[in-house]
């Protein structure tokens, strides 16, 4: 640990996130980010989860962030003075980079005082590049590695920049810390789940997609679907079950009812959306190595018809135009390794236990967090 002192304030902390941690906010953000706020970096927000009806997402976050901001007040001397700004997972892409800047570099960024990065995967093992320097002071270079974290004051003492991505999605978790009540980035958030219709009685929440634009990934005069493409990238194609119509463009196939298919073959279950769809291969990609399959278990596959493949076809044309782009973007973290099947059959009900378990305990925490307008940890009733 360097300790947070001296001339450049900034402490590293090594494994402060669990391998499991890190593991599950890498589900969410492959089964929900969109584009960022970079030129190939990709973002999943707090608020954005809450819009696209998977506010139970956020659970997750809610220990680890009370955790980080806990050791930022210790670490720098400000307890009980600071208030979470923003929280978001950030992936950086192959040709992803940002030069020399302080966090508070810009009129709308003042109110940044302190920041914290958490890495979820590792230099090398997941992605090439990437490396993040310190201009000046000690240590002057921070190799990523999954569960480490960097904190840091965000003026002018902490000038910083990231290398360029050459191969590999480079994963975090960001933060940013303000003295000002006015930023707290929770009030907003408990605003906005107040305003959700949460309905106890639903065994799951279901997701609902944003604006197409938000997941389509431009490049020179051509480009792709991020939510295809993840599925793209574990060996599933998308087959809309929505009838054809003129009126229709071709996101709208994407917006209701879906199969996958892989290995040509169609899997039978129905997924709601695209977003569904993605949430659902992404996490038992999550788990697979945990799941036990049971020797007669058998996927659940029907006959492709000519129609269908064509479909397919169609859907992919317009969405994936250009597999190679893809490859090219995401790298090497896509292997063959990644390639293992991420659904074995069409029972999901493992999913569905994770997201109510998820969705109860946002319900029975929300009216404490509505009373002290913070996200923290409520602990259930014995």
């Amino acid at each position: 640990m360097t300790e947070a002192n001296g001339e450049h304030p900034r402490l590293i902390l090594h494994n402060f996130l669990s391998p499991e941690e890190c593991k599950e906010l890498e589900f969410i953000h492959k089964s929900c980010s969109t584009i960022g706020y970079r030129p190939n970096v990709f973002s999943t927000t707090l608020s954005h989860l809450i819009a696209t009806n998977s506010p139970h997402l956020i659970i997750p976050f809610v220990s680890i962030r009370e955790r980080l901001k806990e050791k930022m007040e210790e670490a720098f001397g400000c307890e009980y003075e600071l208030f979470i700004e923003f929280t978001g997972l950030i992936s950086w892409c192959r040709g992803a980079s940002i030069g020399w800047h302080s966090d508070d570099n810009r009129s709308y960024l003042k109110q940044r005082n302190f920041a914290a990065v958490c890495y979820l995967n590792s230099y090398e093992k997941d992605f090439k590049g990437g490396l993040f320097r310190f201009q000046s002071g000690e240590p002057a270079t921070i190799v990523p590695s999954v569960g480490d974290v960097i904190m840091y004051t965000a003026d002018d003492r902490n000038i910083h920049s990231v290398d360029e991505v050459t191969d590999g999605e480079r994963l975090t978790l960001a933060m940013w810390f303000s003295r000002d009540s006015s930023h707290d980035e929770d009030s907003k958030l408990v605003s906005r789940l107040s305003q959700c219709e949460l309905h106890g009685e639903r065994l799951t929440l279901l997701p609902l997609p944003a604006s197409t634009n938000m997941y389509w990934f431009p490049h020179q005069n051509i480009g792709f679907d991020i939510c295809v493409a993840r599925l793209h990238l574990l060996g599933f194609g998308v087959c809309s079950l929505k009838d054809k119509d003129a009126s229709f463009d071709a996101s709208e196939q994407l917006m209701g009812p879906l199969q996958l298919a892989k290995g040509g073959e169609l899997l039978t279950m129905r997924f709601t959306n695209i977003l569904h769809a993605l949430q659902v291969v992404q996490f038992y990609h999550w788990k697979a190595s945990e799941l036990v399959e049971e020797e007669d278990t058998v996927k659940e596959v029907e006959a492709m018809s000519q129609h269908q493949l064509e479909t397919i076809n169609a859907l992919k044309s317009v969405f994936l135009p250009d597999e190679s782009l893809v490859t090219t973007i995401f790298g090497y973290s896509c292997s063959n390794e990644d390639q293992k099947d991420s659904l074995d059959s069409t029972d999901i009900s493992t999913w569905e236990e994770y997201t109510c378990k998820l969705l109860n305990e946002l319900l029975s925490s929300l009216p404490q967090w509505k009373t002290y307008q913070t996200l923290h940890k409520v602990e259930s009733d014995p």
